[in-house]
């Protein structure tokens, strides 16, 4: 079968009267009918509808594990390596893209996974209301939209409210890793995490670090390396 499935719901809250600035603009792409089927039939296996309220993750998970957080796992490629090799704590993934969704559904399928859940919904509406204060064993954000065009940096996901809102979910000992190919990002991901109460910075102040053993090296970062482009990591633990 093939075509172009139509769209889930926006994943976002739509308040009359007020246009919020979002750190992302849904470029759907193709919605196929298999990531269609896969939303209609692991949807309520692997899913988590936002409610706005919070959660019981003990209770969704059936048990008492550490927490790591992905933000916009695109693909889901990342999430899905470190969940198969990390069975021992949960994985929560946020996107708002549907076709990503849909592909990763098919693939936790695949796998048997039972410590993944997934929201098709806006992170920061996440975090706020449904995820509990210091909860999170960890938090990654990989290659976010750089918004590069100057006038559009903040639309940037990465800006201090934000990182207030990360320090207050995780635990202490808990850990945030942030990646982008983009150096001006860098600086502003330093400008404001090495700035944010609660943070430090693994590396050192404008520190980066090699590429963790837990994040896989994507296709178009091997492609982008080659050509000499940078990629940084940047690790940051909650004291």
């Amino acid at each position: 079968m093939t075509g172009t499935a139509p769209n889930p719901p926006k994943p976002y809250t739509v308040t009359t009267g007020h246009r919020a600035v979002r750190s992302f603009v849904l470029r759907q792409g193709r919605f196929t009918p298999a990531q269609q089927r896969a939303f209609d039939e692991l949807w309520p296996r692997f899913g988590l509808d936002y409610a706005g309220t919070p959660r019981d993750f003990d209770q969704i998970f059936g048990r008492q594990a550490p927490r790591v957080l992905e933000i916009g796992f695109g693909n889901g490629d990342a999430l899905r390596f470190a969940a198969a090799r990390d069975p021992e704590r949960d994985y929560i993934g946020i996107e708002v893209h549907a076709p990503g969704v849909g592909r990763l559904l098919n693939a936790l399928d695949t796998d048997a996974a039972t410590h993944v859940r997934l929201y098709h919904h806006d992170a920061v509406e996440v975090l706020r209301n449904e995820v509990a204060e210091a909860s999170l064993d960890e938090v990654r954000i990989y290659f976010p939209d750089p918004w590069h065009k100057k006038r559009h940096n903040k639309r940037r996901l990465i800006q201090p409210e934000f990182a207030a809102l990360l320090v207050s979910r995780l635990r202490v000992g808990g850990r945030l890793h942030a990646a982008t190919d983009w150096q001006d990002y860098a600086e502003q991901m330093w400008d404001v995490l090495d700035a944010a109460e609660g943070l430090q910075n693994r590396a050192g102040p404008r520190g980066h670090v090699p590429r963790p053993d837990w994040r896989p090296q994507t296709h178009f970062e091997t492609r982008g390396q080659k050509l000499g482009h940078g990629v940084w990591d940047l690790v940051y633990d909650r004291d």
